[in-house]
């Protein structure tokens, strides 16, 4: 789906738009049904090891995942996607109604960044309270802060899609619009990495809940967090990928970045899902023999 000028102009003076309706239930659906395959699989391992006692595999995809991890918080364990490397996330990737989006914002020649997540957000009472900084309780930062230097001359929009409504009480993410002229703001590692408390601009934050179909456009410089799900045993959804102009450095160099979309060269458009399974595969095994720095803090 194309952006309208309003939402174009909206990201390029605020960094930050919430466009609704951009993906289908038919865009989606393929990717939840491999995750919730995921879910039952690592259930059922983990079962079988005697981790957890029930399986819940009566609850619907947004409730199960809590009550398993509660059973268990080393659950997530392998579930990020370049972990996890399910080919109906790759395909995702390429997805023309989302890429159709970007390329208002960024041009037709299009790489997918490696820098990718799938989060699973559970109550916050069972990831250490609404306080606790972790990879669910995420604090304020711009994406700007976790790459390398290389990257930032160069645009890269991150696209923050739920899986499922992503309300105020399920724990949608905050942002601060308007800021993106300030360019990056130092970042420190305290638990995670956060902009520099005193550097944080005093201005209003705002919630950014989003319905399913829905994407958040937001810059590299746009400061944002998670914020507390306050529900029973509902798991807040979503993924969170990059895309920048192809060719362009990535700020993640030790990973595998793909081109998405090209007008110019189709051919170069990276289709094959073994290939991107076995770069990562690569990638993961040349970072263990040499490990090297992810983050510019």
């Amino acid at each position: 789906m194309k952006l309208t000028e309003e939402q174009i102009a909206q990201y390029r003076d605020q960094g930050v738009v919430i466009a609704e309706g951009v993906l289908t239930d038919a865009d989606l659906q393929p990717a939840i049904d491999a995750i919730r395959g995921w879910i039952d699989w690592r259930a059922r391992a983990l079962h079988a090891e005697g981790e957890i006692e029930y399986l819940y595999d009566d609850e619907p995809f947004e409730r199960r995942y809590a009550r398993l991890y509660a059973q268990c918080d080393d659950f997530r364990n392998g579930m990020d996607v370049p972990q996890a490397r399910l080919r109906e996330i790759f395909e995702f990737l390429r997805n023309d109604d989302l890429l159709e989006a970007v390329e208002c914002l960024i041009g037709p020649e299009i790489s997918c960044s490696p820098i990718q997540h799938l989060r699973a957000k559970p109550p916050s009472r069972l990831t250490g309270g609404e306080e606790a900084l972790n990879f669910v309780n995420v604090p304020w930062h711009q994406d700007a802060g976790v790459t390398l230097e290389e990257a930032d001359p160069y645009e890269i929009v991150t696209c923050w899609i739920p899986l499922a409504d992503a309300t105020e009480e399920n724990g949608c993410i905050q942002v601060i619009p308007g800021v993106v002229g300030l360019g990056l703001l130092e970042h420190i590692r305290d638990g995670d990495t956060m902009i520099r408390p005193d550097l944080l601009p005093d201005l209003a934050a705002r919630p950014a809940p989003v319905r399913k179909g829905g994407v958040i456009f937001m810059s590299k410089y746009t400061p944002h967090r998670s914020s507390p799900n306050r529900t029973d045993w509902t798991t807040r959804w979503s993924l969170d990928v990059r895309y920048q102009p192809a060719g362009t450095p990535t700020g993640r160099p030790c990973f595998p970045d793909f081109v998405a979309r090209s007008r110019a060269d189709p051919d170069s458009v990276l289709t094959d899902y073994d290939a991107w399974d076995r770069r990562w595969r690569e990638a993961f095994e040349s970072f263990a023999r040499n490990p090297i720095k992810l983050h510019r803090v």
